[in-house]
């Protein structure tokens, strides 16, 4: 079982009948050995629920469809228009509403009575705002850190060549060697993709160290190689990523 998140996850119950908000309560107790989970207010109408969203900073609301006056369809409506909505997990009774729900872009749509492992599924999708703004706010990092031989060596982002997924390794080139990262090629996508241009599923180029293009000898996968200013080696683009070349062109 994982560890409960230290940042708690702020929730908003909305549903017009007080016992179906308290079984989400008791369900979001039962939770408690993945999420670290606070329910920050309730409503029983649509028109609250609005309020809330508007007033409480959270970050899911479990949103039930059927209620008097403003439903939960149109609520959702308005409060995907505040300046930092919550996200949105449908709760109801009713199937015939999915394809309206997932186009107001919710996160999930719990059918009732809902299961806990279908809350945790979707709760788990949701990452808690206090942490993402931590994440927003961190300096990015200007070295990559890795354990080599019972050594911890720091590789300059700067130096870094290219990136490339190697099984579940991906590899830093720099002029001088090969560094093997314990990381995700999308994640450090992700982190970098100012600095990094994707040039194939499995490579990333470092935009400052990119000499320009120039086209493959014989027939092989997208016709085009990379060129590096500091290096003789040449790193092939694929069919898929085409528009790099072309937009490189462009700008040149």
């Amino acid at each position: 079982m994982s560890a409960p998140n230290k940042v708690p996850l702020k929730v908003i119950l909305a549903d017009d009948e007080a016992l179906a908000r308290a079984r989400l309560a008791d369900l979001l107790l039962d939770l408690a050995g993945d999420f670290e989970v606070e329910v920050v207010a309730q409503a029983g109408n649509g028109e609250i629920a609005l309020e809330r969203a508007a007033d409480t900073p959270a970050d899911v609301i479990l949103l039930d469809i059927q209620m008097p006056g403003m439903n939960g369809l149109e609520a959702a409506r308005h409060i995907a228009r505040l300046p930092r909505p919550p996200a949105i997990v449908f709760v109801t009774a009713f199937d015939e509403h999915a394809v309206q729900a997932f186009e107001l872009r919710a996160i999930d749509y719990l059918l009732k009575p809902v299961r806990l492992a279908r809350l945790r599924e979707a709760l788990s999708r949701i990452k808690p705002l206090a942490l993402a703004d931590a994440e927003a706010l961190a300096p990015r990092r200007t070295h990559f850190s890795l354990l080599e031989r019972g050594r911890i060596w720091r590789v300059p982002v700067a130096d870094v060549l290219y990136l490339r997924a190697e099984l579940r390794y991906v590899t830093a080139r720099t002029r001088e060697r090969e560094y093997l990262l314990d990381e995700s090629l999308v994640k450090l996508e992700e982190e970098f993709g100012d600095e990094f241009l994707r040039i194939h599923r499995n490579c990333l180029i470092a935009r400052r160290h990119l000499a320009g293009f120039q086209r493959h000898a014989d027939e092989g996968e997208g016709h085009w190689l990379a060129v590096l200013k500091e290096s003789p080696e040449r790193l092939p683009v694929s069919r898929r990523q085409m528009h790099v070349v072309r937009e490189f062109v462009k700008s040149a």
